[in-house]
């Protein structure tokens, strides 16, 4: 019997009101993203992307022009969402994972973005230092959702990102997790590679159209980083 996996498209809509002379205004982007059913890490949208997705909206003049590579993009929603707001962005999958980084393609077109012309997709493997890092080029930003979902891996992240943050002095990594358990820790590894970290607060993310972001995650613990080289 053949196993055909399901395709579901999911639809993440972000938008803003503001009032500019007394006129109210409103601005709004939709998203879609394509899941697989029953398939593995890499093909579901995990509550940390939302969360990411939306600091990067309500940041979008911050993102604008700038250049962003997303680490572990699997279905790419906060860097979709980098790219419709203006962003030079690289969608990075494990190089190890082909299908995964297929799927963060097809992302990528159902959203209108074409691979190589209005955003990149490479493959990257954490920790491996092969001469795709430095395709990267100079870097703003390095953006993540729910990287450290496996304790294993956590080092393998951050000197991938200590390594970017060596060559891009002045960039920064954003980063949501998932707190899965109180006794995996970063700290150490942080301070290892010379690296400090800010805890942003999500509470108000969304506040403007009245969204509360725990709609967004449920009973699940996330939490927004920002982690650059030690001043």
């Amino acid at each position: 019997m053949t196993n055909v996996q399901t395709e579901q498209l999911k639809k993440f809509v972000f938008s803003s009101k503001y009032t500019v002379n007394g006129e109210p205004l409103e601005e709004k982007l939709e998203i879609i993203i394509p899941e697989l059913l029953q398939a593995s890490y890499s093909f579901y949208t995990w509550p940390s992307a939302p969360v990411l997705a939306w600091f990067i909206w309500e940041n979008r003049e911050e993102f604008y022009g700038k250049k962003v590579v997303e680490l572990g993009a699997g279905t790419a929603l906060p860097g979709i969402v980098a790219a419709k707001c203006g962003a030079d962005v690289i969608l990075t999958e494990s190089a190890t994972l082909p299908k995964s980084l297929s799927h963060t393609r097809r992302s990528c077109q159902v959203n209108n973005l074409v691979v190589n012309q209005h955003i990149k997709v490479i493959g990257l493997t954490w920790g491996l230092f092969l001469g795709n890092l430095d395709l990267l080029g100079p870097l703003d930003y390095i953006i993540g959702s729910d990287c450290f979902f496996e304790p294993a891996t956590f080092e393998d992240i951050l000197v991938t990102v200590a390594y970017l943050l060596d060559i891009n002095i002045n960039a920064k990594f954003f980063c949501t997790y998932q707190e899965r358990s109180s006794d995996w820790s970063i700290e150490h590894l942080l301070s290892k590679w010379d690296l400090e970290c800010i805890v942003h607060n999500i509470n108000n993310l969304g506040n403007s159209i009245g969204l509360n972001i725990h709609d967004l995650i449920g009973d699940h613990s996330i939490h927004l980083l920002e982690i650059s080289r030690k001043s």
